[in-house]
């Protein structure tokens, strides 16, 4: 063989060799680099409104209150699908689990004339499914701005209204000049008995009253906050409306408390919980702690099968030493975080309940976010309710509400009274107050 055919040969296998090194360094590059291929659990969930279902459908599994057999989820996502699309014939589900209800759905959106139409029928059928869930009405899906006023009604923050328009002044003006304008207020509309009128007198007295008070100016300047806490002193009792259950109630609790301190002979108390729509949870363990200490037993959660204790949070608060009376007002709009509270002072013996059965509102609800995005502008999260609550006697507050120790509607209920307290100004107070609307 020629010298320059051996040549050849030598340069053509290190060019081969340079061109396997080359590729397999670009192969390597490239796997590197490339992007993971998806893997859902399902084919169907490719479609990413098939894929936003099938979320809200892993998320009642995991968070919904109640264990959810697979089949029974599944039967409820193909009647919502019914019911979304408008049908009187039930979807095809081939397999009662989560495989048949993805290959469904993954059906019907095949099916829909547009992404459009996609997205609606995506959104109907978690709205019907979520309706339907047990206590129905209580679960929900919510767009943004639903979770966004949804917060602000549980913190008690109003932010279409503002208390320094209906008495004619700017937003932080001082004491001074909301005494001055409420004045002038008041002596322009004292005069009228038109319903309009006194309906805007009322406003404005309640407006003076908030934004005098220092303590109540302050949280409503800084966070436009509302107090829930009104006090008064009847004889010898404390009484306390709590019209609702906010961050900032129990603070409100504490200071009413403080304040009344220098007002000699308080033996009893009235917590008047009438009307109360419940609101922060957190506040019942805190509340609870600030009478009996902290880190005790408070209530139970029920979960999925699971009771799970709840532990105060709060150490006790010594001024309450001198309430050795204290009395509940409860009505059927005693609902939520207010049921619990009354169930608790019932359980630990605390106070005793006079008025009406509660509302029988015992859900817990919490928001989980949905992660799939079906619309950029747009962002969904499911309200579930997520633990129920119990009454002092171990029963679901749920349907049931927390009976009255002393119930009004009773004939001869005054006559119970003192069965239940010593005090005679607490007695005196229950039978002046308990038939009347809450003090503001």
């Amino acid at each position: 063989m020629s010298m320059r055919v051996t040549r050849v040969r030598i340069f053509l296998f290190i060019v081969a060799l340079v061109l396997v090194a080359a590729g397999g360094t670009y192969y390597w590059w490239h796997m590197a680099h490339a992007v993971p291929a998806v893997v859902y659990q399902t084919p169907q969930e490719a479609n990413v409104y098939v894929r936003f279902d099938m979320e809200a459908y892993d998320k009642i599994t995991a968070n919904y209150w109640q264990k959810v057999a697979d089949a029974d989820l599944a039967a409820l996502y193909q009647l919502s699908l019914q019911k979304a699309e408008g049908t009187t014939t039930l979807p095809v589900l081939a397999t009662k689990d989560r495989t048949g209800v993805a290959a469904m759905l993954g059906t019907a959106m095949a099916e829909a004339t547009s992404t459009v139409a996609e997205k609606s029928l995506a959104l109907n059928v978690v709205t019907i499914a979520l309706y339907n869930l047990a206590p129905a009405g209580r679960d929900s899906l919510l767009a943004q701005a639903q979770e966004v006023a949804l917060r602000n009604e549980v913190a008690n923050v109003n932010p279409s209204t503002n208390l320094y328009n209906a008495i004619g002044l700017a937003t932080t003006s001082s004491v001074e000049a909301v005494q001055s304008a409420y004045a002038a207020t008041k002596a322009a509309l004292a005069a009228s008995t038109s319903p309009a009128a006194k309906a805007e007198l009322q406003k404005a007295a309640y407006a003076a009253e908030v934004l005098t008070n220092t303590n109540d100016k302050a949280l409503y300047d800084q966070a436009h906050i509302e107090p829930t806490v009104f006090p008064h002193i009847i004889g010898h009792t404390l009484y306390l409306d709590i019209s609702q259950i906010s961050p900032t109630t129990l603070q409100e609790f504490v200071q009413a408390v403080d304040t009344a301190s220098t007002t000699p002979g308080l033996d009893s108390m009235i917590l008047d919980l009438r009307g109360n729509i419940g609101g922060a949870l957190d506040f019942a363990p805190a509340f609870l702690g600030l009478f009996i200490g902290q880190n005790q037993y408070a209530f139970d959660f029920f979960h999925q099968g699971n009771y799970l204790p709840q532990r105060t949070t709060e150490p006790e608060f010594t001024e309450l030493a001198r309430y050795r009376d204290i009395a509940l007002l409860t009505d059927n709009m005693t609902q939520s975080t207010a049921e619990i509270v009354t169930a608790m002072f019932k359980r630990f013996n605390l106070g005793h309940v006079v008025g009406g059965t509660t509302r029988g509102w015992g859900t817990v609800e919490n928001t989980t976010p949905l992660t799939t995005v079906i619309d950029p502008s747009a962002s969904y999260a499911l309200l579930l309710v997520q633990y129920i609550t119990l009454r002092d006697d171990g029963q679901p507050i749920e349907g049931r509400g927390v009976d009255p120790n002393v119930n009004i509607s009773d004939k001869n209920w005054q006559q119970e009274l003192p069965t239940y307290f010593r005090s005679q100004s607490l007695i005196s107070a229950l039978e002046q107050e308990a038939p009347n609307p809450p003090l503001k």
